[in-house]
């Protein structure tokens, strides 16, 4: 059902009038197909969730959720705005708190949502939500909402026809009259409203699902003091070719992500230091040293932007080209389980897997010195893999070998070779995007590892935003033969000479 609303003049008769005589002017409508129980679910994630109307929002924070019997008002840190309406009856209230992106900019504002009830004489049923922010004047409603003294959403319906009326009405100051700015407004409230509504209808099930690990409002809270400290500053020292304005505050965003889940993992004990593989531009290692976190950083290419960070950020960045220490030049074939194999590489001077067991003969300090990386680090180091591209299959690996955790977020599909390439479509139905199939591919790579693998769909400007983090076993690290793992999922043929182009590369966009 497309949305062609239908716009109510202004010397329409009222339908919304308050006890009082308080009348509410009807502005649009339209016919939709949702029953009652849809419009109140639609109702309520819209309240909980008010950035969806608006990005100018992050949240909205509920302090008061409860019946309203008996015409008594609960006791609440906020007290709820009570307005009652000829023919409804009040069934439920809320208090919310909207919560801006920008506080320096607008303030968070309080707001009573109320939900009432009526059936009519033809049996009709009558849903009526009521938005009452928490001012006086219209002078005082901050940018982000309507300068109205209320705001409400009307739907009826038919149980014989299965059919419905969503409406929206204001309740006007007396300095704010109508306008079109107001009802340009209103349009897009109702359009929310009927696009929810009918996606419900038609089955629409929601596929994201956002702050599964840690709270939203904790995350938020960390991002907008980050990017009040550090956003202008840095969108100001920008050197690279890229848009300052998405990878400022996309680090910024991964940064109180990190934040405040190391908060929760090392509550009771002392930070193991982080390792950014594959750091790009270097702008996360960069924050989180600022915040007092240590760790250290490297990619097979120099940035320009690395001389633009603090002298401590400049000194923990590193140009490496990583060889996984399971990987060694050797002329043999490999032989495992009594049957002979070609060594990873697949060539007669390729690369043989040595054991496990041998790997801690490996040394960082030789490896560095010669411009490469084993990707062995101190044991309980936190790996992060940022869209690091060609390690990102190789991250859950890494981290058995040293025994840490990690969190990951996928960007482009490599093999664990190092070439591009199309990671195999789920078998569950799901979305058979090359993306998708990716995050798919190497979670069941960090599952097969013995990881427990928790997702979160991170709330950066990026359209890969999938973080797959790896804090807890399901396995003991000795159950788990990497070198198997690496045959299992293709092989490293080429590996090595793949991982030296990058050093002569373009530079990617992190």
């Amino acid at each position: 059902m497309p949305f062609n609303p239908d716009s109510t003049p202004p010397e329409t008769l009222p339908t919304l009038e308050e006890s009082s005589g308080e009348i509410w002017t009807p502005l649009y409508t339209h016919a939709c197909s949702f029953p009652p129980e849809i419009f109140r679910e639609v109702m309520l994630n819209l309240i909980r969730n008010p950035n969806i109307n608006s990005n100018h929002l992050f949240r909205a924070d509920i302090s008061l959720d409860c019946p309203f019997e008996d015409g008594v008002i609960p006791e609440a840190n906020i007290p709820p705005r009570i307005t009652q309406f000829k023919g409804f009856t009040l069934k439920s209230i809320m208090v919310r708190t909207m919560i801006p992106r920008n506080v320096l900019v607008d303030k968070p504002l309080d707001q009573t949502c109320n939900f009432y009830h009526q059936v009519n004489e033809d049996g009709d049923i009558l849903s009526l939500v009521i938005y009452l922010p928490h001012i006086s004047l219209a002078s005082e409603s901050p940018f982000y909402h309507p300068a109205v003294h209320g705001i409400a959403f009307l739907h009826t319906f038919n149980p014989k026809t299965q059919q419905g009326i969503v409406a929206i009405h204001y309740s006007f100051f007396d300095s704010e009259p109508r306008s079109v700015k107001l009802e340009r407004t209103a349009l897009h409230l109702l359009s929310v409203l009927h696009k929810h509504g009918q996606g419900s209808v038609a089955g629409y099930v929601k596929r994201v699902q956002h702050d599964v690990i840690l709270p939203q409002a904790r995350v938020q809270n960390t991002y907008a003091r980050l990017k009040t400290k550090y956003a202008r500053d840095l969108v100001l020292r920008w050197v690279e070719s890229t848009d300052p304005g998405k990878h400022v505050f996309e680090d910024l965003s991964i940064a109180a992500f990190l934040i405040e889940l190391w908060a929760e993992m090392y509550e009771d004990k002392a930070f193991p230091g982080f390792v950014d593989i594959g750091c790009g531009n270097g702008l996360l290692v960069h924050i989180l040293l600022e915040e007092g976190y240590s760790g250290w950083g490297f990619d097979a290419r120099r940035r320009k932007s690395w001389q633009s960070w603090s002298p401590k950020a400049q000194g923990n960045l590193k140009e490496l080209v990583l060889i996984p220490s399971i990987i060694q030049s050797a002329p043999s074939s490999t032989t495992k389980h009594g049957s002979t194999v070609q060594n990873i590489s697949n060539s007669s001077s390729g690369l043989q897997l040595p054991d496990i067991q041998d790997l801690s003969v490996c040394k960082t300090e030789d490896a560095q010195a010669t411009g490469t990386h084993d990707g062995i680090f101190p044991k309980g180091t936190f790996i992060i893999s940022n869209h690091a591209d060609e390690l990102t299959p190789w991250t859950p690996l890494l981290a058995n070998i040293s025994e840490c955790p990690f969190m990951m977020i996928s960007c482009c599909s490599h093999s664990l070779s190092g070439s591009r390439f199309r990671a195999p479509p789920p078998k569950d139905g799901s979305s058979r995007s090359a993306y998708a199939s990716l995050v798919v591919w190497v979670s069941k790579l960090a599952k097969d590892c013995g990881w427990e693998v928790e997702k979160e769909m991170l709330r950066i400007p990026s359209t890969r935003n999938t973080a797959l983090i790896g804090r807890r076993r399901m396995l003991p690290f000795d159950e788990v033969d990497v070198v198997d793992l690496v045959f299992e999922n293709g092989g490293a043929a080429g590996w090595e000479e793949n991982a030296l182009k990058l050093v002569k590369g373009s530079a990617r966009g992190h």
